[in-house]
């Protein structure tokens, strides 16, 4: 059984001899028990959890927890105040910008395009007073820019820090 923020493939068979392909956005599916609508669901290539902290503590804690493993914030947006800047309201969203060269480096030496991906970037907002949390995962950049498979390994670990530093 797939568990909530799972990755997982549906394999369909579309024997309506229709010559169009089968478009699935816009409907609800039922995971687990779980209800997942089309407002909730996940494109492709990103990964979107629920954080266990509110949304000042997840910002502090992904810096913290990027910085502590030696990687580097290159910046924080932070859209909400951009928004109030200009007489406009939102709820709190910030993206945190950070990388590391030694990881990073290599994979634009292999793929020079590739650096159009870097550096990471991890989007943290706030609904109904809960933070979530939004980021590209790794396996969604293999061969992307002719990035090759095995160096989206040096992508992993900063997606298993974000999703372990907003779990209690």
């Amino acid at each position: 059984m797939a568990k909530l923020g799972q990755r997982v493939e549906l394999t369909s068979l579309d024997m309506s001899m229709m010559g169009y392909p089968m478009h699935l956005q816009g409907h609800t599916f039922q995971v687990g028990g779980m209800t997942v609508a089309p407002s909730h669901a996940l494109t492709e290539e990103t990964m979107k959890l629920q954080s266990d902290y509110s949304f000042a503590e997840t910002v502090d804690r992904l810096k913290t927890a990027i910085t502590g493993k030696g990687m580097t914030v290159f910046a924080e947006i932070d859209h909400r105040a951009a928004a109030a800047s200009v007489g406009l309201d939102m709820p709190p969203t910030t993206v945190i910008v950070y990388g590391s060269p030694k990881a990073g480096t290599p994979l634009m030496i292999a793929a020079p395009d590739f650096a159009l991906e870097l550096p990471l970037r991890v989007l943290v907002r706030e609904q109904d007073g809960t933070a979530f949390v939004t980021f590209n995962e790794a396996e969604t950049f293999k061969g992307k820019h002719g990035l090759p498979d095995p160096l989206t390994d040096n992508l992993a670990p900063a997606e298993k820090l974000i999703s372990g530093t907003i779990k209690r």
